[in-house]
This record gives C-alpha cells, sequence and structure tokens, in this order.
C-alpha cells in the first residue's frame, strides 16, 4: 500500500541530506523507504530532485567544513531536527555514534516535545563514546555485538535488525571466464583498515603460484587526503611483486566490478565503527561472489557462507585465496552458500517486518 494522506508521517534523521550522501547512514535510510511505502517517509535534502519517489519534505543545507558529522554538524542536525520533528508522528534516526554524538544526544531530546523515537546505530567509531553518550529513544544495532555494547552502556535492550539487500537490485550472477581471475579487495584507509592486509594475502597467494589480478576498492574517510594514501598502496603492492594491481577510490559501478571479480577479500583487523556487516560484503554474496573474511565478532552472523582468517594473518588468508582459485567447486559452493544466507536473513520481508512491528509499538 502506497503512503497516503493518512500515513504515519517518519522523519528520517541522517547526519547529511540523502540525495548528495552514500555509506551505511544514507543507504539504510533509503532502504527504510523502499521497504515501507505504506509509511510517508521525509528526509534532510540538499539537489532539488529527492533520491527516491518516496520523498517528502524539504531541502535542509548540510553545514560542513570537511564533510564530517562533528559537532557543529551534530548541532544544526539537532535544531532543524527537532523542528521538523514537529510534523512527525515518529523520528526514526539511522546515525552512527561518533565524536560528535555525546553531545547531540544530551541536547536534542529535550527539543522534541514528547514526540517518539527510533535510533538504528550502523556503527560505533570508539566504545568509549557510549559513556557520554544518551539513548535518542528506542535503539536498534546491526550486530549482536553492538547490540551488547549499548545494552551495557545503559541503552536498554537493544534488539538487532540486519541490513536489507534487495535480491532482484543484486542478481545472481555466473562465474567470470575473464583470465587471469579478478580478485577484489574492499577497505578503509583507516589503520588496519584491511587494504594492507589484503595487499599481504595477495603476496602470500601469488608465491605459492596463484595467477590472479588484485583490484584494490579502498575508501576514504572524510578529512582524508587519499591521494598520498593511494600512492602508499601502489608502493606497497608493487613492492611484494604484485605488478598488475589496480587500486580505485570510490566505485561508481559496483555491479559491473562485481561481475567481473572471482572473489572478495576483506580483512579489516577492526570496523572501526563502520557497518558491523558492510554492505559492500552482503552484495558479494548476493551476486555469488564467494568472500575470504578477517574472522572478527561481527562477521559471526555470516556464518558458513563465507571463509575465515584470523585478523591479521596474511599466510592463512592468502592460502584460503590460493584454494579457492584452485577448487572451482569450492567456488560453487561457497557462491551458492552466500546467495542463500542474503535472501534468507538479509531479505525485504525480514528487513521491512522488523521495522513494522517497532513502528506499530512506537508510532502514537
Amino acid at each position: 500500500m502506497a503512503a497516503d494522506a493518512g500515513s504515519p508521517r517518519v522523519l528520517l534523521l541522517t547526519s547529511g541530506p540523502l540525495d548528495v550522501g552514500d555509506g551505511e547512514e544514507a543507504e539504510l535510510a533509503l532502504g527504510l523507504a523502499q521497504a515501507m511505502p505504506e509509511v510517508d517517509h521525509f528526509w534532510f535534502k540538499r539537489g532539488r530532485d529527492g533520491p527516491a519517489a518516496a520523498w517528502r519534505g524539504r531541502s535542509v543545507p548540510k553545514v560542513s567544513r570537511n564533510g564530517a558529522p562533528g559537532l557543529p554538524e551534530r548541532l544544526q542536525l539537532a535544531a532543524v531536527g527537532a523542528r521538523l520533528a514537529r510534523r512527525a508522528d515518529l523520528v526514526h534516526a539511522v546515525l552512527s555514534i561518533g565524536p560528535g554524538f555525546p553531545a547531540f544526544s544530551r541536547l536534542w531530546r529535550p527539543l522534541l516535545h514528547g514526540r517518539p523515537v527510533l535510533h538504528t546505530v550502523p556503527g560505533v567509531s570508539d566504545p568509549t563514546l557510549l559513556a557520554r553518550s544518551r539513548p535518542l529513544g528506542h535503539t536498534v544495532a546491526l550486530s549482536e555485538v553492538t547490540a551488547r555494547a549499548l545494552g551495557a552502556a545503559g541503552f536498554g535492550e537493544v534488539p538487532v535488525i540486519g541490513p536489507m539487500i534487495e535480491p532482484d537490485e543484486w542478481q545472481l550472477r555466473p562465474r567470470s571466464v575473464r583470465e587471469p581471475p579478478i580478485v577484489l579487495a574492499t577497505a578503509h584507509h583507516d589503520p588496519g583498515g584491511g587494504a594492507y592486509e589484503a595487499i599481504g594475502a595477495a603476496a602470500v597467494a601469488a608465491r605459492a603460484g596463484a595467477r590472479f589480478q588484485l583490484i584494490l576498492a579502498v575508501q576514504g574517510r572524510p578529512g582524508q587526503r587519499v591521494d598520498p594514501l593511494e600512492q602508499a598502496l601502489r608502493a606497497r603492492a608493487a613492492q611484494e611483486g604484485l605488478h598488475a594491481s589496480e587500486v580505485l577510490g570510490s566505485v561508481e559501478d559496483l555491479p559491473g566490478l562485481l561481475a567481473v571479480s572471482d572473489i572478495v577479500l576483506h580483512l579489516p583487523r577492526a570496523l572501526g565503527g563502520r557497518q558491523d556487516v558492510p554492505f559492500t560484503v552482503l552484495k558479494a554474496l548476493a551476486t555469488g561472489r564467494p568472500v575470504i573474511l578477517s574472522d572478527i565478532p561481527q562477521f559471526a552472523p555470516l556464518k558458513d557462507a563465507v571463509v575465515r582468517a584470523p585478523a591479521a594473518d596474511a599466510h592463512r588468508a592468502g592460502h584460503l585465496l590460493l584454494q579457492l582459485l584452485d577448487r572451482p567447486w569450492w567456488w560453487d559452493k561457497l557462491a551458492e552458500r552466500g546467495r542463500a544466507t542474503v535472501e534468507e536473513r538479509f531479505g525485504p520481508e525480514q528487513f521491512r517486518s522488523a521495522y513494522a512491528a517497532l513502528y506499530r509499538n512506537l508510532l502514537p
């Protein structure tokens, strides 16, 4: 049922306008609008055209010195969000807990005049921030690890609702026939963000005789100078003998890149506040691409849909890569498991039903 004049009005509150945003917050928020057309969602936008037909509301510019949602941005969000919240029956905040969140959480609730709030937490950049933060309202986490941390910090009982992947948008694809095969490594430029770990693992596999091309898709953070960081990665890859490697920044055509890739490496030592199960990993699994992950607690929900190596163990990750490249039957088995896991655990019906139940409980 599409939203109409009698539909509940829900303000989706994110740290920036959704028509120019990307990352976990924006993708989660847009997924909510897509999955629940019976709800009249509205949100901040900067451009003239909204990101989806369900858009309601008006443009609210975001003040930012470096693109990061720090304290000035959180204060603006508090003031403007409180004003717009008066038009809503429910406020659904999709906000990570970063440096500006503690002050925001203390200032904002008194401005809402009793409006109910649901807060989905995509990630926590630093667990020490939780001691200075206050719940915005009923809180939802994306993994059991984050839910336990939030619960221990006084956020109450925190349910877990995983992100949504639309299977029709991320269709299962046959294995690439490209030679040499492509190994796609996804990472961030953060220390321990997985880029150097992927290079190390690829070098181990190459020295053991594996033939492949390594492509590094490494995302920068707001405020990072990515050019020297990318140059350093190219130098390390060349030093390890991976001369055909490519280092990409932001990827505009992720479906196309996954289609030509054979295996995905995602080997962070820590998530650093990112979403617990990264969207890129889930999209790779939906596409039928086996994924090698570092064995950290946040990835436990994926169970046997992926293969894991101990964090920072380049030797083990490299030999897993070698085996996957050499064993087509194992590749096929993992491709089937990955797709099935996304459909069963991260599909739109599960996502929609979980949030619809919360909305019913919180709406006046």
